[in-house]
């Protein structure tokens, strides 16, 4: 697929972001450093012309004395050996955060410590350093440790430390060898580099605007080098650069005021920093801390479609035609236009791009109070999550930001503890720091059907300004399917007349991460017993075959998990109605290699067929199962991709795609093109290639809305006469 941005964990296009500037600023610092006195006069004259900035500009000192970083075989060399980003820009770039570990990973270089740690551990460690900074002390002294080995004003000596510092890894590598075989799955063979100090430049509503590495080599020369001695002109020149060409949205601009997180480096800056303009503070940053509002700010940086270009390196320009992807000049464009085959070419796509474009403003008509703010090309998702206290639980599954020091934490890709359940309601999760975001369930079960966000806030009492669409998207959802799609689209299989459904959840992803949202499937459909299992080589492996029950019984919840241990949760309120249990399973394996009853009805989330090869054997099972099988997309671009590999995969097709009412309200991110995306946008079901000697069904198209039923799917009274017509219905299908 060309496009992967409502597929691709958004830490790897930070990641990216991080890696090209970087890249660029290590091989610009060095071409300055290497230039006469005169250039440098340019640079701060040119400076001083730049506009200001009203907001006030931190530099922050970052030490770090645990986490080392080891560079595997795919990382290529550069000026700063591995950290260049395109094997996250190629062709075929990453897609998950798990894929990076081959290329960069964390590795702790404390003494008795084991393994590897993950990328994202391994950046929660360099954010806890940032939060202690921050808190209100000073960083550390740079007069307290020890002379660093290469001297920052010798310019061949700092870029041989730019570099990684190749040459004291070789020489410490027999000393650090028998530490670092004791280390299990260690995958690179050189000792890993140890980043001693990380400078970074924001501002005070978080915005990065640059980052140096200040990199030691392997562990064995930490003694030596791992303070911030002579840090001066290095900082002097990341602060130049990160006006020149800031990381993050906004053009070339200088700070009114700068401050400084270390005391020493501040005394140094006093007389370089007011050549470029810029008033520095009169005290380093003791006493400040973050703001209110102050967050690691989503970063807006984006790179054209055919180089990978970033656009702190170049000026991109959507088509003129379709609007839809980002170029950096006519020669891109061009390339695009005329590539082979045809059917890949920007020209065959662009007037289909035009007509995605189209739906921009009916995606974005939702009725939340901050729909403007969250459908916006420059959302802002950490700072709108940080600002409504949405840092801990489920929420923290949407954002990159991690949780601080003292902070619990539900991981990614893990089963919830059965501890976790039992210490509270079935929404403690989803709830923010503050007052409880859901309200109690209502006494008495829905009278009619939902087919709106409207409807159903106003159902449950909740504020238009709640911004619970967000998790709520996947069980609603799956509610649509069952209440709308499956009646509109097989009407033999009775669907709303039976009291059990077992659902299949295929390559289940960031949705088994927010488990515990299924839940408000009881609510909607009290009189149905529900089974989701959750399905796919992409889940934890520790949590394959487990499983655990959500009972309702009269005003109480019980969980009870595979080990038999239970107990009840409160749900808010007394409600009418017989006991009904939502039954959760998960498989870590592929789909086409489970075992077990035939699911009454299949269900992916922002699926991407084209991007995984479990598709192709998971849509033949599926094809062999004839099960009608519904899946969503981020965008009418993957819909066209996944009826594409439908039928090479089993030559069978897809139905046209249905707008979602109950998409997310979030706007995804994009890097190289401007289409809108959003989290379950369209939903579509296969259309299975008939049978020999069969006649092929139509697929349904685009049709009305369904006629609302009077009532919810109720309990029926001649329950064994119904399990005939619906055994007979899926041996025809």
């Amino acid at each position: 697929m060309e496009f992967v941005s409502g597929y691709r964990d958004e830490f790897l296009d930070f990641t990216a972001l991080l890696f090209g500037w970087y890249h660029k600023f290590v091989a610009e610092r060095g071409a300055v450093r290497t230039s006469l006195a005169g250039r440098w006069r340019q640079l701060e004259a040119q400076i001083r012309r730049l506009p200001q900035d009203p907001a006030l500009w931190v530099l922050h000192v970052l030490p770090n004395h645990t986490v080392g970083i080891s560079l595997g075989q795919g990382a290529e060399p550069g000026p700063a050996p591995g950290l260049g980003a395109a094997w996250l820009l190629g062709d075929e770039p990453l897609l998950h955060l798990r894929d990076l570990s081959p290329y960069v990973s964390f590795v702790s270089l404390e003494e008795g410590e084991e393994g590897e740690e993950e990328e994202e551990n391994g950046e929660e460690g360099v954010g806890m350093e940032k939060a202690e900074t921050e808190d209100g002390e000073p960083a550390p002294s740079s007069r307290e440790s020890p002379q660093e080995a290469s001297p920052q004003g010798e310019p061949e000596e700092a870029e041989q430390e730019a570099g990684g510092g190749e040459d004291v890894c070789r020489e410490d590598r027999a000393e650090m060898e028998p530490r670092l075989e004791r280390r299990k799955g260690r995958r690179s063979e050189a000792a890993p580099l140890h980043l001693s100090c990380l400078l970074l430049v924001t501002d005070k509503h978080g915005t990065i605007l640059g980052i140096d590495l200040l990199m030691d080599g392997a562990q064995g020369t930490a003694g030596r080098g791992s303070g911030t001695e002579n840090l001066a002109p290095r900082a002097y020149t990341l602060l130049c650069h990160s006006m020149t060409c800031p990381m993050g949205s906004g053009d070339p601009r200088k700070p009114r005021q700068l401050t400084v997180g270390d005391a020493q480096l501040h005394k140094e800056l006093e007389n370089l920093v007011p050549r470029l303009g810029v008033k520095l503070a009169k005290t380093p940053m003791r006493t400040w801390g973050p703001q209110p509002g102050f967050t690691f700010a989503s970063l807006r940086a984006r790179t054209c479609h055919v180089c990978h270009r970033h656009s702190f390196e170049v000026k991109l320009t959507p088509c003129p035609q379709c609007g839809a992807v980002l170029y950096c000049g006519e020669a891109c464009l061009q390339t695009d236009w005329k590539r082979c085959p045809d059917d890949v070419s920007h020209q065959f796509w662009c007037p289909r791009l035009a007509a995605f474009m189209e739906r921009a403003g009916e995606l974005a008509t939702l009725p939340f109070t901050y729909t403007a703010e969250v459908t916006s090309e420059t959302f802002n998702k950490e700072a709108f999550l940080a600002s409504r206290g949405l840092t801990r639980g489920y929420w923290m599954q949407l954002s990159m930001l991690i949780s601080g020091l003292g902070s619990p934490r539900h991981p990614r890709g893990s089963m919830p503890s059965l501890s976790l359940l039992l210490r509270g309601d079935p929404y403690q999760l989803l709830q923010r720091d503050g007052p409880a975001l859901m309200p109690p369930v209502p006494p008495d079960p829905p009278r009619g059907l939902f087919g709106s966000w409207q409807d159903y806030y106003t159902w449950r009492g909740l504020s238009l300004d709640s911004p619970m669409a967000v998790l709520l998207t996947y069980p609603l959802t799956v509610y649509y399917v069952i209440t709308h799609l499956m009646p509109q689209s097989f009407p033999e299989l009775n669907i709303q007349n039976k009291q059990s459904l077992k659902i299949h959840v295929v390559e289940a992803g960031k949705e088994f991460d927010l488990v515990m949202v299924f839940w408000e499937l009881l609510v909607l459909l009290p009189h149905v017993a529900l089974e989701l299992q959750f399905v796919g080589d992409g889940l934890p492996p520790e949590s394959d075959q487990q499983h655990f029950t959500l009972q309702r019984d009269g005003p109480e919840v019980s969980v009870r998990s595979s080990s038999g241990v239970s107990a009840r949760l409160n749900s808010g309120t007394k409600e009418k109605g017989g006991r009904r249990d939502l039954h959760i399973k998960v498989s870590a394996r592929p789909y086409h290699l489970l075992q077990g009853p035939k699911p009454d009805l299949v269900i992916g989330f922002n699926s991407g067929f084209g991007l995984k090869d479990t598709w192709l054997s998971l849509l033949p099972r599926l094809q062999s199962l004839r099960v009608p099988a519904f899946f969503t997309e981020s965008s009418e671009y993957g819909c066209v991709m996944d009826d594409q590999t439908m039928a090479v995969a089993t030559g069978g097709g897809t139905s046209p795609p249905q707008t979602n009412p109950f998409r997310s309200p979030f706007r995804l991110r994009a890097a190289d093109n401007c289409m809108p995306w959003y989290c379950n946008a369209f939903i579509f079901h296969l259309v299975y290639k008939p049978p020999r000697g069969g006649a092929a069904r139509p697929a349904a198209g685009p049709a009305p809305p369904a006629p609302t039923p009077a009532a919810p799917p109720a309990p029926a009274r001649r329950r064994r006469g119904e399990k005939k017509p619906g055994r007979g219905s899926r041996r025809r299908s």
